[in-house]
């Protein structure tokens, strides 16, 4: 997966599109990524005592890895990933409009 978590990434399809955000949580087995303040669902919630209060909550979903793009830091626009070895052996990722190593 590609994008990993700390990223900033934009949305480019669904009801959030074009909402920026950075990922919160990424989960490679599912190909999804939490985006924060994007993807709010309701969730109608019991009361469990005094720990959780009752009512309807709002939640960050997960979206699919396919509905976002990553931002570069350096030509900040959103971009396609791809993949380099460096001269000591280390794969990273690269920006493919400007070719600048993304960490």
């Amino acid at each position: 997966m590609k994008i990993r978590k700390d990223d900033t990434v934009l949305v480019i399809t669904g009801k959030d599109k074009d909402k920026k955000g950075k990922v919160r949580f990424a989960y490679p087995k599912k190909q999804q990524v939490i985006v924060e303040g994007v993807n709010f669902v309701k969730k109608h919630s019991k009361a469990k005592g005094a720990a959780r209060q009752a009512g309807i909550i709002d939640l960050e979903a997960p979206l699919n890895i396919g509905k976002v793009m990553l931002i570069c830091n350096k030509c900040n626009k959103p971009v396609r990933i791809g993949y380099k070895k460096l001269e000591d052996g280390r794969k990273v990722r690269i920006c493919r409009v400007c070719r600048e190593v993304i960490e």
